[in-house]
C-alpha cells in the first residue's frame, strides 16, 4: 500500500460538500496552484475543499536523474510529437495514491460524485489516467496542458462509471514542453470514445492564462452545482 501523500488544503466555506484534488506539474509541489483558488470565480459553487498534494520525490531521467517531485519518470523522447510513452510503474503508483486521497474525502463525508480530479502537465496526466479509470463516478476531470498517459491500455481499463463524466482539457498552442499535438491527439482519442469533453486552447506556452482561469471557474461551478 503506498504511503498517504502530504497535501495542502484550502476550504472555501466551513464544512465543504465538494472537493477538488489538484496535482502539480513536474518539479513543482502542492503550493504551485494554491494562489489560483482566490482568482477563480466560484460564486455559484458549493463549499469546496481544495487539496493540493505533493508528489513523491524520484529521479527524473530527462533531468539527468536529478531527484525532484514527480508523479512518474520521464525519459528523453517521451514528449516528442504525438507519442505518449510514460513510466507505467510510476503512473500506477500515483494512481493508487490519488485513490487514497479520494477515499479520505469519502471518509470525511464527500461522495465521489462531488469530487473533481484536476492537474497541470504531469499532474493533469495523472488526473486523466486516474479519473477515467476510477470505479466510482466522479464529478469531473480537469486536465491542463497535458495528455493521456498509457493511452494504449485506456480502452481496456476505462470504467463505465466515468464514461459520462465531464472532462475539461486546455492547452497552449505554443507549448514547448508538452506539445500541442500531444494534447490534441489525447482530446481526439477521448472524443472518439464518447467522452463529454470540453476543449479550450489559448495563445500561450506551458502555463495558465487569465482567460483559462475564468473558463475553469465556470466549468467547476457547473459540474459541482
Amino acid at each position: 500500500m503506498p504511503s498517504q501523500l502530504e497535501s495542502i488544503e484550502l476550504e472555501t466555506t466551513p464544512n465543504p460538500t465538494a472537493a477538488v484534488i489538484w496535482m502539480h506539474g513536474l518539479g513543482a509541489d502542492g503550493n504551485d496552484f494554491v494562489p489560483i483558488v482566490n482568482e477563480i470565480d466560484l460564486s455559484g459553487a458549493p463549499g469546496i475543499r481544495f487539496i493540493f498534494p505533493h508528489a513523491p520525490t524520484r529521479p527524473v531521467t530527462i533531468n539527468n536523474g536529478y531527484v525532484m517531485r514527480a508523479w512518474y519518470d520521464i525519459a528523453f523522447g517521451d514528449l516528442e510529437g504525438k507519442t505518449r510513452k510514460a513510466d507505467e510503474k510510476g503512473v500506477r503508483e500515483s494512481q493508487a495514491q490519488i485513490g487514497q486521497l479520494i477515499a479520505r474525502e469519502n471518509s470525511r463525508g464527500i461522495a465521489a460524485s462531488k469530487i473533481v480530479l484536476a492537474g497541470f502537465s504531469q499532474g493533469g496526466a495523472i488526473a486523466l489516467h486516474t479519473g477515467l479509470r476510477y470505479p466510482e463516478t466522479l464529478a469531473g476531470v480537469m486536465a491542463l496542458s497535458t495528455y493521456l498517459p498509457l493511452a494504449e491500455s485506456f480502452a481496456q481499463e476505462a470504467t463505465p462509471a466515468n464514461a459520462k463524466t465531464p472532462v475539461f482539457m486546455a492547452h497552449g498552442i505554443h507549448d514547448p514542453v508538452v506539445p500541442y499535438a500531444m494534447g490534441n491527439s489525447s482530446r481526439e482519442q477521448l472524443q472518439q470514445a464518447g467522452y463529454a469533453l470540453e476543449w479550450h486552447e489559448y495563445p500561450m506556452q506551458h502555463s495558465v492564462c487569465l482567460e483559462e482561469v475564468a473558463d475553469i471557474g465556470r466549468w467547476l461551478t457547473s459540474v459541482l452545482a
